[in-house]
């Protein structure tokens, strides 16, 4: 027995990979269908099972159990799997309006096709059980392949509306799959255990609640109840090939392939202390890809903090290259969790989950938030390099050198305010997740970091004017930038537990000194540009520096401070007296004039009353104060320096 070849069929296996790949996934039967045909036409020729060619009939060989192989298992699986298929199109065909005259028709065509599937199944089965008896195919296999024929017949009976039968048929391999579940090696094995449970258990509730049963909702309750009753008279040998499947199958903790098991063994993710379901043997598998990642990446976390400080860049560059590869594997997980969320959400079929309802539309959520922060951890990661890459004059954001001008790449700024956009758009995202908008506190941790990173673009934005002299443009982005620090703290203190910290503390960390810091950087660089500006064009939003002429420093209180002479006279006590009126004398008679004088009078009165308006306009026009002799104390003197200048 021990020459014998040792078949390999797993039969649910083969099934699922075919119905995800060819359009059942989106309940395509035609489309599934067509594929089956196709596939038994190339088994029947690769194991030269064809009548002939031409007229010429040939009747097939007899199998026997010595010339057995794969394919034979396969052809019977997907002409199986192609009856079923029709009759599931005809029935649905039958159900449209259109085809109300050809319903009766439809369903008796689809009668005949699934008792085709039932009989092609039996088969199978009958193969199996004669390879298992010779020692040639695992207890595993036989069990799948048991389990495959057994939801075959359930549904076939509740197709006939045989639901008592039917119900006892489904329970029995639901019991199956539950075991073939707890014994199963890897994650893939167990999720593929778990989706046909999944397949099966609407239709168990579905016989249960038309039998009347009072608890249709429970199939745990149900499965419990009939399994063990029917369970040897539906499987031939029931507890023998249980107990060879745990016999035969090596538990995960031992056995020679202990190191390869445990790579194909996913950990439980948990969100909220709660596990994170996954029932799908596609997610397990990209899953388990990111698994893998996730370990290079934390080994180069470690190997780049036992480094030390000498070799920051080379540990920058070895960082963002396993990001990349975390990152990859999660971008395929996200894009297969997206499918199945579509196809659950077009087909309108909700399976049961044990994880308190999270269904597939949670999980994709799930996977986006990871992809989502490991996207932020690099470009943070980033952000670090490429400043870490400057002169430590431009490293320091909170204590820049006075006096002395940074020696900056004019691209480092752009570039960092690109990577903080990039990081906005992913918190963004993040933020309309339903994971984190159904946790209050985690809601305003993400609030806060968004609200943080916009005050740190505001710096590197007004960073990048400076250079073009646009000193208006930086200030008011600071002002914005003390907004957002503003917001930071008020996020911070609507969270009473810092959700993001506590689960992933490698995930942007904001403590109160980095808002400080913030803080500290938009009063240090304003107080900077504003010298700069005025330096410039004396703070003009609109004047050429070129035609400004920079004011000395003693001329700036008389030229741009309107002085009140009289009231700083006054206070000085250098007032002026008030002017004592002259006595008027009364008009003396004046003698008579000749004519001529009065003629000669006459022409000069013009004159004399243009200069009279001369004089008038002059003494309506204020004097300029003269400055004083400088006293010896008082406030003359200390005033003395302003306006003592002739």
């Amino acid at each position: 027995m021990s020459e014998k070849p040792t078949v390999v069929f797993r039969a649910l296996q083969v099934a699922n990979e075919h119905r995800n790949a060819y359009g059942l996934r989106y309940n395509d039967y035609q489309r599934y269908r067509k594929h089956c045909a196709n596939r038994t036409h190339r088994l029947r020729s690769s194991l030269k099972l064809t009548h002939g060619k031409g007229r010429n009939f040939q009747k097939l060989p007899a199998l026997t159990t010595d010339n057995l192989k794969e394919g034979h298992l396969q052809l019977l699986l997907f002409e199986t799997e192609r009856a079923w298929s029709y009759a599931q199109e005809l029935y649905t065909s039958s159900l449209l309006p259109s085809n109300d005259e050809t319903a009766g028709t439809l369903r008796h065509s689809a009668t005949g096709r699934f008792r085709r599937a039932v009989n092609w199944s039996t088969q199978l089965l009958s193969h199996c059980q004669a390879l298992y008896a010779q020692g040639t195919l695992s207890a595993e296999n036989l069990i799948q392949a048991t389990i495959y024929t057994i939801i075959v017949n359930g549904r076939f009976l509740r197709y006939r509306d045989e639901f008592e039968d039917a119900l006892v048929q489904l329970s029995v391999a639901r019991s199956l799959l539950d075991e073939l579940a707890a014994a199963a090696t890897t994650s893939r094995d167990q999720a593929l255990a778990v989706l046909f449970s999944d397949e099966i258990g609407p239709e168990i509730r579905h016989c249960a609640h038309e039998l009347g049963h009072a608890k249709a909702y429970d199939i745990d309750g149900i499965v419990a109840q009939l399994g063990p009753n029917q369970k040897n008279a539906i499987v031939e040998n029931y507890d023998t090939l249980v107990k060879q499947l745990k016999s035969s199958v090596s538990p995960l903790q031992g056995g020679a392939k202990d190191g390869e098991t445990r790579k194909k063994k996913l950990k439980e993710r948990v969100w909220e202390g709660q596990p994170v379901p996954v029932r799908n043997p596609e997610l397990v598998d990209v899953l388990l890809k990111v698994q893998d990642g996730e370990a290079r990446l934390g080994e180069a976390q470690e190997q780049a903090a036992a480094s030390g400080s000498k070799h920051a860049a080379a540990r920058s560059k070895k960082g963002i290259a396993a990001y990349d590869a975390t990152l990859l594997a999660l971008s395929d997980a996200e894009e297969l969790a997206r499918k199945l969320a579509e196809a659950q959400q077009l087909t309108s079929s909700s399976g049961t989950s044990a994880s308190g309802g999270r269904d597939i539309h949670f999980v994709y959520a799930y996977i986006v938030y990871q992809l989502l922060r490991y996207r932020i951890q690099r470009d943070l990661l980033l952000i670090s390099a490429l400043l870490g890459s400057q002169p430590e004059s431009s490293k320091s954001a909170t204590k820049p050198v006075v006096g002395q001008s940074e020696v900056v790449d004019s691209r480092l700024y752009p570039a960092v305010v690109k990577l903080l956009d990039t990081i906005l758009q992913s918190l963004n995202q993040m933020r309309t997740l339903s994971v984190v908008d159904d946790n209050p506190d985690l809601a305003s941790a993400v609030d806060a970091r968004v609200s943080f990173t916009k005050a740190r673009r505001c710096v590197y934005l007004a960073r990048c004017y400076v250079p073009v002299k646009k000193y208006a443009e930086a200030l008011a982005l600071l002002q914005h930038a003390s907004i957002h620090t503003r917001e930071t703290t008020s996020h911070l203190s609507l969270s009473n537990t810092e959700n993001i910290t506590d689960a992933h503390p490698e995930f942007f960390p904001i403590e109160s000194n980095d808002i400080k810091e913030v803080e500290a950087t938009i009063t240090t660089d304003g107080t900077k540009y504003k010298r700069d500006w005025f330096a410039y064009n004396g703070g003009s939003v609109t004047k050429d520096p070129k035609g400004h002429k920079k004011p000395l420093f003693f001329d700036i209180a008389l030229n741009y401070v309107e002085l009140d002479m009289d009231r700083l006279l006054e206070r000085a006590g250098k007032a002026p007296a008030a002017p004592v009126p002259a006595p008027v004398a009364a008009p003396k008679p004046r003698p008579a004039q000749p004519q001529a004088v009065k003629a000669e009078s006459t022409q000069e009165k013009k004159p004399v009353g243009q200069q009279k308006a001369k004089v008038e306009e002059t003494q309506a026009r204020p004097e300029t104060p003269q400055p004083s002799a400088p006293s010896k104390g008082g406030l003359s003197t200390l005033l003395g320096g302003w306006w003592g200048r002739s």
